[in-house]
């Protein structure tokens, strides 16, 4: 049987090239993300490149809808052998002065206890099979606090935490469990549209953030499943 990689927050930066980079090895693909016409042209997309996909369109900070949407997930593909974790979000400049307890929780809620949940429900499977994957993206604040970046950073610590926890408990089951910490801008991506589009005023020169191919990073997410010879990453 095909294997099957879920890729929750298929949008059109890193989540289509993980997508197509494990679709070229035979993976099936399962897509999460909110935007429906987003999910389904990309389905179309790549089963137009010989990859087999389907959609479920959720709200990844919906956590108590996890265990129903891996269900759906399991009853399409039948079984779960890699998922991959990167939402996306837009609304990134938030100062530490300014944050509050309601915008953490969105954020804890979005990028450390969604990917807890989708955990309990996937990894029984992979330990039972003596193999799997679980594969989390996400910001470099997670490891290099900076000013105005106070809503991602410390939810985003917190999952680092969990994930390398997590990959020291489970390697030698056949397990893997690594995190990518990305630190630059993800070309074609909703953040790097938004960030290039004049809109924003933060204080900050784009012209200067250093920017990244989504076929990079999601072969660097391929070497660190496949290689297994370390928990974390960090690039470009």
């Amino acid at each position: 049987m095909s294997r099957t990689v879920v890729v929750f927050g298929a949008g059109a930066g890193l989540g289509q090239a993980v997508a197509r980079r494990f679709g070229r090895e035979g993976y099936r693909v399962a897509l999460v993300a909110r935007d429906e016409p987003r999910l389904a042209a990309l389905t179309a997309e790549l089963a137009a490149e010989g990859i087999e996909a389907a959609a479920f369109p959720a709200d990844l900070t919906r956590t108590a809808e996890i265990p129903a949407l891996v269900g759906r997930i399991r009853e399409r593909f039948e079984r779960i052998d890699v998922i991959e974790y990167a939402p996306i979000t837009t609304d990134l400049f938030i100062r530490a002065s300014d944050l509050d307890v309601p915008t953490a929780q969105h954020y804890v809620s979005l990028y450390l206890l969604t990917p807890v949940a989708i955990v309990r429900e996937v990894l029984p499977e992979m330990l039972a099979r003596g193999d799997g994957g679980i594969l989390i993206g996400q910001g470099i604040s997670a490891v290099r606090p900076m000013p105005n970046l106070s809503g991602l950073g410390p939810a985003m610590a917190a999952a680092r935490n969990y994930v390398l926890s997590l990959h020291g408990e489970i390697a030698a089951q056949g397990v893997y469990a690594g995190v990518l910490h990305i630190a630059a801008m993800i070309r074609g991506s909703a953040g790097h549209r938004l960030a290039t589009s004049g809109e924003l005023s933060v204080g900050v020169d784009f012209s200067k953030v250093p920017t990244v191919e989504p076929a990079d990073l999601a072969e660097t997410m391929w070497t660190m499943l496949t290689k297994r010879d370390r928990g974390e990453d960090v690039a470009p």
